[in-house]
């Protein structure tokens, strides 16, 4: 059975140098605390424990050391109480989500109503929203529907969102504002690897995409794959897979989610490999 490794799978570079300045700063401090977890993965947040990166749900949990903001991104007033408190701040903000925050910025400061296209209560979605006054956050063309009419409006959306939905919800908005301004904020590695996972699906048999159940890009890269190829499953890890879903497979694609190791993708490819040899 021919296995195929999607190109960019797994680690986007936001998160592979998130994780970096994690391990590099346990080493170097003996001990960081995390301020919530630094990538949506339960393996690798068990690693960083491992390495000396302890796991604290707020400020008042975090001694006065050095804590780590994660690649998601940190509300502004978390940044505030921080400051106040003198805390040494090692920010793991990914770089494209820091732009996100600045372009929401500059579209309130024109004077319009700012909308999020994102997930109610994603860590990436609550920064962004904390960066302007009483944004409106819609996750579907039909939360969109309910808005009210608004004259100057500013769009930007959560960095790992499906341009379909973004798309869509555009779609009504130019129908229910005078002056719409949208700034694109789906990030390349987001774009490339949704791209990835269309063609994937339809050059193989099957597709398996690794990552956790809590990830959001990992998530849409499975409904993207499964909308083209019914055939196509999420795993965690190799410990997931099932070896009815590749009878009479004769080819399997592989990609992961942009919080994924290279481990647990290496792990998944190998099983599929046994599987198809027993």
């Amino acid at each position: 059975m021919h296995i195929e490794l999607a190109k960019h799978a797994g680690y986007c570079f936001g998160v592979r140098e998130a994780v970096k300045l994690a391990l590099e700063s346990a080493a170097r401090h003996g001990a960081v605390h995390m301020l919530g977890d630094i990538v949506h993965n339960e393996v690798v947040v068990a690693q960083l424990a491992a390495a000396g990166v302890k796991v604290v749900r707020n400020l008042e949990e975090a001694p006065d050391a050095p804590v780590l903001f994660r690649a998601h991104g940190t509300p502004a007033d978390v940044w505030e109480a921080a400051g106040a408190r003198g805390l040494e701040i090692l920010d793991g903000t990914c770089p494209l989500v820091s732009k996100i925050h600045a372009e929401v910025r500059e579209l309130a400061r024109e004077g319009r109503a700012i909308v999020i296209v994102g997930d109610h209560g994603h860590d990436e979605v609550v920064g962004i929203a904390s960066q302007v006054e009483q944004p409106y956050v819609v996750s579907s063309p039909a939360e969109a529907e309910e808005l009210p009419r608004l004259r100057r409006v500013g769009v930007v959306s959560q960095s790992t969102q499906l341009l379909e939905n973004v798309a869509a919800i555009l779609n009504v908005l130019c129908r229910k504002v005078v002056d719409l301004r949208f700034v694109n904020t789906i990030c390349f590695p987001t774009r490339r690897n949704q791209e990835e996972i269309r063609e994937l699906a339809e050059r193989n048999d099957v597709v398996v995409i690794v990552g956790s159940f809590t990830s959001a890009n990992t998530k849409r890269l499975t409904s993207i794959g499964a909308t083209i190829n019914t055939r196509t499953y999420q795993v965690a890890t190799a410990a997931d897979l099932q070896a009815e879903w590749f009878a009479g497979a004769q080819s399997v694609g592989v990609s992961a989610g942009a919080s994924t190791p290279d481990e647990l993708i290496g792990a998944v490819v190998e099983r599929i490999r046994a599987l198809a040899e027993a």
